[in-house]
């Protein structure tokens, strides 16, 4: 059974994943991958098979508790493992699965995803589905998991991953690689890059990055350990183990977050693209720390976000909250409005109408309940579900603990119907 309605080939209701033990060897100059996955996993319910989603890799053993009597089979984007026995509800199992080949990104609705070749290296940019193609996983949003990740590869390229790093291992001419994160990561959070990179750290923060662009990456993050400082006050506490800040040399589209890790192209280092660095640190509090149930929840990651840029912008000296709510509202009636913040389905779940009406939600919230009210709501929203799953209906429970009020109408004007509609007065503001 699939767990989530906007991606309905991927994950299986059947069972829960209570960790992930993967060990990669890569050859970067051949784009060749040697895996082994221990996946330790929970019944969830009554099942005598279980389903790993699992594309452009070809598995050549599984085995569920070390029984060699395990038998699988798979097509083209899972494997289908018959476990040895019938598990009951709650019965604990593992299966190991190895597995190889050439990596690549698979194609989606949402366009290319997962293990992707650089010029001299590799990322992975797996939200929503892209985790598969290089590890096999029940890619549920839901099922989130703790990881160690082991890669190998040649000794003069640097990995970075999720996780916290132990002192790399040399083995004759490659190097071993190897992270651990206790923390629950859904698997679109987990990340690998691997480039001909050097590392230098500002306090907390970890840059990774070209040697060649090192002063050019100190220049254009400077402002990162201010941005988590004003981050922490108005959220709580930083929520994850790391902070690593992955630059590659080549260009990249957008920036990605995942797990205690952002990754920014060679074309994020100017001015005109500063305002992507604290919506990405500002998914480790939302998206990453308090994670989504569902896709239809997409607002609840980049709603948050979109609204964290504003609140750097007011406390750097920019433009404040109000002023960039009023700008986007005013854009936002321009645009067609047929779009459902609440579930605003799988073609549209990455729109920019998501980003930015999902934060004038939160600022018509604020203008409402008052700044300090507001303050109190999104603290307790983080601190409540601190690395847990959180829904829609979560927030509005959140609302009427921290309000008093459930703001159904308000609530309802700004997730379910279609139709902008008006942001409330400022506070201060004369009425008419």
């Amino acid at each position: 059974m699939t767990a989530d309605r906007y991606s309905p080939r991927s994950g299986d209701t059947t069972y829960d994943v209570e960790s992930y033990d993967l060990d990669i060897a890569y050859r970067v100059r051949t784009n060749r991958l040697e895996g082994r996955a221990v996946v330790n996993a929970v019944a969830a319910v009554r099942t005598r098979s279980i389903s790993l989603d699992l594309i452009g890799l070809r598995v050549s053993r599984v085995r569920v508790d070390g029984d060699p009597r395990t038998t699988y089979r798979q097509s083209t984007s899972a494997v289908r493992v018959g476990l040895p026995r019938t598990m009951e509800p709650g019965e604990a199992f593992s299966v190991e699965v190895v597995y190889a080949g050439m990596p690549h990104p698979r194609r989606t609705r949402w366009g290319t995803l997962g293990w992707e070749e650089l010029e001299d290296g590799v990322l992975v940019a797996s939200q929503p589905v892209g985790a598969p193609t290089w590890f096999p996983c029940n890619d549920r949003p839901d099922d989130r998991a703790r990881m160690r990740i082991s890669v190998t590869t040649e000794a003069e390229y640097v990995v970075a991953a999720t996780g916290v790093a132990e002192p790399p291992v040399r083995l004759g001419g490659r190097m071993r690689w190897t992270f651990v994160s206790e923390n629950p990561t859904a698997t679109y959070l987990a990340a690998v890059h691997i480039g001909r990179y050097r590392s230098s750290s500002q306090g907390r923060v970890e840059y990774v990055h070209p040697p060649r662009l090192r002063a050019s990456v100190e220049r254009a993050f400077a402002d990162v350990p201010r941005i988590l400082d004003t981050f922490e006050s108005a959220f709580g506490p930083y929520p994850q183990d790391t902070c690593t800040v992955v630059v590659t040399d080549d260009p990249l589209e957008i920036p990605l977050e995942a797990q205690g890790l952002v990754v920014f192209g060679s074309n994020h280092l100017g001015a005109d693209t500063a305002r992507l660095i604290p919506h990405e640190l500002a998914h480790q509090w939302f998206g990453n720390s308090v994670g989504l149930a569902t896709w239809s929840d997409i607002w609840l990651n980049e709603g948050f976000a979109c609204f964290a840029e504003w609140l750097w912008s007011e406390a750097s000296g920019g433009p404040t909250i109000a002023d960039l709510a009023d700008e986007h509202h005013a854009r936002l009636r321009a645009l067609p409005q047929d779009l459902v913040l609440g579930d605003p389905g799988p073609d549209l779940m990455f729109d920019d109408r998501v980003y930015k009406r999902g934060a004038l939600t939160l600022e018509a919230l604020r203008r409402t309940l008052g700044t300090e009210a507001f303050g109190d709501l999104i603290r307790h929203w983080t601190t409540r579900h601190r690395h847990l799953l959180a829904t829609t209906a979560d927030f509005r429970l959140c609302v009427e603990s921290v309000s008093g009020a459930p703001h159904t109408a308000l609530l309802d004007a700004w997730l379910i119907d279609p139709a902008l509609p008006p942001l409330p007065p400022r506070p201060g503001a004369a009425r008419r």
